[in-house]
């Protein structure tokens, strides 16, 4: 992954066929919210979109140690990061487990490659970095493990809502191919990107690029929290891969007006319609007991019956688990919001 930086960077021009254009595709991709997110963590200025995750984020991560662990030396606050943690993903939305088992399984010579560019970079590696660089294939599932914790920690709780921002950008672009062509998108992208006599050129890229050095095709990745710049990773054969802010970011964050709630209570019942809306930001059982008044027993016992409803989701987190609102819940809550009356009662004609 490179990233673009202002300052005495060529402008990079990335020449399209038809057969290229043909080959364009877009991802959804976990690990391109790893790497980024855990750079906005680990960085001292606030971020003025994502300051709620992060408050409620960085605490979980510092409990269990992993903000000092082998993503603190592998996703460093600035420039590179390794292209073998953004294996090119295999499909629209690989699972997490697909792409780390992708990480697990990158040649040993592609490691170390990565490792010695991030040295070159950074000035030195880290205690593990080096360890990874000596045993690629020994510590590798490491790195894997330790990206899952991160997951469960960080991200996998917001999953429901991150998802339907990229899903809706992915749908927005696609209808804009539709629309008004291929061009038009790759010139909307962001305003570090132009398209221009079939070819794609990225400002503040520090490195030119061929398709020779660059691979077939484009492969587009809207990420929530990758910006302010695009990121590119560029590792032939396969194809070049261009990360880029997600529309919709501004607002992700910002709180559920519960204003269909009523209609919603009368099917679910109003304890398990309150911890629904209580849970806006994932939450234990003790946080949900002292927010709603409520024992720690019926937040339990209401949580499972709305976990096997499919309407929530747990995550371990240290100790304690996080109860997070699923993309059904979240369907169930826009529905709520948009019918807040619930239809009258229609007595038949005899």
């Amino acid at each position: 992954m490179s990233e673009s930086r202002p300052g005495g960077c060529v402008v990079a021009g990335l020449s399209f066929s038809a057969r290229d254009l043909a080959q364009m595709r877009f991802a959804v991709s976990p690990m391109w919210e790893v790497g980024p997110s855990v750079r906005l963590l680990t960085s001292a200025v606030a971020h003025p979109v994502h300051r709620p995750w992060i408050e409620q984020v960085r605490p979980r991560l510092a409990a269990v140690g992993l903000d000092r662990g082998w993503l603190a030396e592998l996703v460093p606050p600035s420039g590179y990061v390794p292209d073998f943690l953004n294996p090119t993903p295999s499909g629209p939305a690989p699972a997490l487990a697909a792409e780390l088992d992708g990480i697990v399984a990158t040649p040993a010579d592609r490691v170390r490659h990565d490792l010695d560019r991030l040295e070159l970079q950074q000035g030195g590696l880290g205690p593990r970095s080096r360890a990874l660089h000596a045993q690629p294939h020994a510590r590798l599932p490491r790195v894997a493990e330790e990206i899952q914790a991160y997951w469960e920690l960080a991200l996998a709780p917001y999953w429901a809502r991150i998802r339907a921002v990229l899903d809706a950008d992915v749908a927005h672009r696609a209808r804009q191919v539709a629309e008004r062509g291929a061009a038009h998108l790759l010139g909307g992208l962001h305003a570090s990107v132009r398209w221009d006599d079939e070819t794609l050129r990225l400002l503040r890229r520090p490195k030119d690029l061929t398709r020779v050095t660059a691979g077939q095709g484009l492969l587009l990745i809207p990420s929530v929290f990758t910006g302010p710049e695009p990121f590119t990773r560029v590792t032939p054969p396969d194809p070049p891969q261009l990360a880029y802010p997600a529309r919709g970011i501004g607002t992700m964050w910002a709180a559920r007006p519960a204003t269909g709630t009523g209609a919603l209570a009368a099917v679910l019942g109003r304890t398990r319609t309150l911890l629904l809306t209580e849970l806006e930001s994932p939450a234990s059982t003790t946080e949900l007991a002292a927010r709603t008044g409520l024992s720690p027993a019926g937040v339990s016992q209401n949580l499972t019956a709305l976990r096997a409803a499919g309407l929530v989701s747990a995550h371990r987190a240290g100790r304690s688990v996080l109860y997070a609102r699923t993309s059904v819940a979240e369907s169930l809550l826009t529905a709520a919001d948009e019918f807040p009356h619930a239809p009258r009662s229609v007595t038949p004609r005899r």
